[in-house]
Order: C-alpha cells, then structure tokens, then sequence
C-alpha cells in the first residue's frame, strides 16, 4: 500500500511540474525566466518536502489528499472556477514576461517570496493542528471540532493561509494582470466556506457552539 502511496505522490508531484511549467514557460516564449523558476521552485519543494514528511509521519492524511474527490455540485463549480482562476494567472504571467505589459518594482518579487513561504508555513502548522483537515467538505468518522492554536483565532486558518499564498504568486511571478485575476479568489473562497459550515453545522456536534465561541472565518476582526 505504501509502495502504491509514494507512486501516485510523486506521479501527481511530476504531472504538476510538467503542466504549471508549460502555463508559464510556453507564453513567457522562454526558459530563460528567472522569475518564473524561482516560483517553481518555491511552490514544488516545499511540496515534495511536506509529502515526504506525510508519508512517513501521517500516510493516512497523504492518502487523504491525494485520493479526496468531491462529490456536492456546489462545491464541484468552485473547484472549476479556482481552475480556470490559476490557468489565467500562469499564462497571463508568462504573457506578462513575453510582452513587458506592465512591469513591478522588482521590491514586489521579494515581498511575494517573503509571503508566500511565511503562507507556506502557516499551512503546514494548520495541518499539524487539524489531522482531519481535507481537501474536500466532509466529516469523517469520529472527527471533533479543533478549537485550539489557530482554530482558536479563527474558524478557516487554511483558508487564511492559502488566500495569502495565492495573492503571493503573482508578486512572485512579476505579473500586475495575474494579481488582479487572482483576486477573484475572494469570493470564490467566501463561497466555499459558506457552504462548508452549513455541512459542518449539520454534521459536525458542537460546530454550532464553536462558531458562537470563534467569531471570524479567516481574518480576526473582520471576516
């Protein structure tokens, strides 16, 4: 089984590098993109690093992420928006580098380095804190709700991390154009997580209780 884990890992770890590497280097019209590797770099390695530590420490979680599919139709259409979302970032990135559209200071791609790992982190220490964290809106077998660390401060902290993570990309990637396409990562999240705790209310005891005790989603003091 562990043998069939660490194949399907690393064949989904390859087919990611192959295709985000084509969204970006086929319009850039290069590979000469500095840029461009740097964010390949930073978004595979600590990767492939968090699977390797998964595989041994937490298989079950790894088997989790990797094999989740989800089923309700509402949460199907965010999946699909998200998807179209990311293909218009990468490729308008490499347009972006191709055509010298609109050009940031190149302060912008260290501050998006510096956010984008300190995302990194913070997702990593979310699924520390939340062994039943999931890719897709369900609850598991015997799942309580985690009210402590981050859950403690807000209701969704992987939803705080991968909205900072996401919006850091394009800072990264040197692209005006993919940060405002990538803005609409908004209300695509705000959707999912209206309908994720109307499931967690239903289904999940004392999630009604916890929401009274934790009053934010994923920013304190305003959402």
């Amino acid at each position: 089984m562990k043998k069939e884990l660490l194949k399907e890992a690393i064949t989904k770890i390859v087919v990611g590098i192959i295709l985000i590497g084509l969204l970006l280097f086929i319009p850039a019209g290069t590979l000469s993109w500095l840029y461009g590797w740097i964010f390949m770099g930073m978004l595979f390695v600590p990767m492939l690093i968090a699977g390797i530590v998964m595989y041994f420490k937490a298989p079950d979680l790894l088997e989790s992420r990797l094999r989740a599919k989800e089923t309700q139709s509402e949460q199907k259409q965010v999946i699909g928006f998200s998807g179209i979302m990311f293909l218009l970032v990468f490729i308008l990135a490499g347009l972006n580098y191709r055509f010298g559209w609109i050009i940031l200071p190149e302060i912008s791609v260290y501050i998006g380095i510096v956010i984008f790992l300190l995302a990194y982190a913070l997702f990593g220490e979310v699924l520390r804190e939340n062994r039943y964290l999931s890719r897709v809106i369900e609850v598991q077998r015997d799942q309580k709700v985690v009210d402590s660390g981050l859950y403690g401060i807000v209701r969704h902290p992987m939803y705080f991390a991968t909205l900072f993570l996401f919006l850091s990309m394009p800072l990264v990637l040197n692209s005006l154009p993919s940060f405002i396409v990538m803005l609409s990562y908004i209300p695509i999240i705000v959707k999912r997580i209206r309908n994720e705790e109307e499931v967690l209310e239903k289904e999940l005891s004392g999630y009604k209780e916890y929401k009274r005790k934790v009053r934010y989603r994923i920013i304190p003091f305003m959402y």
